[in-house]
């Protein structure tokens, strides 16, 4: 009788190898870039969320608020309340009776990233360039808010 030997040999082992590394090399960054895109959502999100509410305030009292307050903290009679975001921090710049503008600026991992809503609807986007925001540019005109590298916009 003869033994026949089973398994594989070190040839095809470090061909499956190759061919894991090669498609892990492709998967990876694009994957990363999925979650960055799905993160930036959030901002826009969030944008539109306090939008609405400074609209409503408004539309209440024909001004807008003289302030902000990110949720838990209660607003105050002439504040509105904004939902806290888990990779964006929402700020209210400029505040006036007529006008407003609220910022979204990342942290952890989105730091880099820069987005911006005013009352005229004018949406701006800013990245640093370094970080997950690496490859994304502003739009030209800065007009929209850039989902996706190469300035493309929402």
């Amino acid at each position: 009788m003869s033994s026949r030997q089973r398994g594989f040999t070190l040839i095809e082992v470090m061909i499956v190898v190759v061919i894991v590394a090669i498609l892990a090399a492709i998967a990876i960054p694009n994957y990363r870039d999925y979650i960055t895109r799905g993160r930036i959502v959030e901002a826009t999100g969030g944008l539109g969320d306090a939008r609405n509410k400074m609209e409503q305030f408004f539309q209440d009292n024909r001004t807008y608020p003289t302030g902000c307050q990110i949720s838990p903290t209660a607003p105050g009679a002439t504040e509105v309340q904004l939902q806290a975001l888990q990779n964006f921090t929402l700020s209210c710049g400029t505040l006036a009776a007529t006008t407003y503008v609220v910022t979204a600026t990342g942290v952890g991992p989105m730091v880099g990233f820069t987005y911006t809503l005013d009352q005229n609807g004018t949406r701006t986007s800013a990245f640093t360039g370094s970080g997950a925001s690496a490859g994304y540019t502003a739009a030209s005109p800065n007009s929209c808010w850039v989902i996706r590298k190469g300035g493309l916009c929402s």
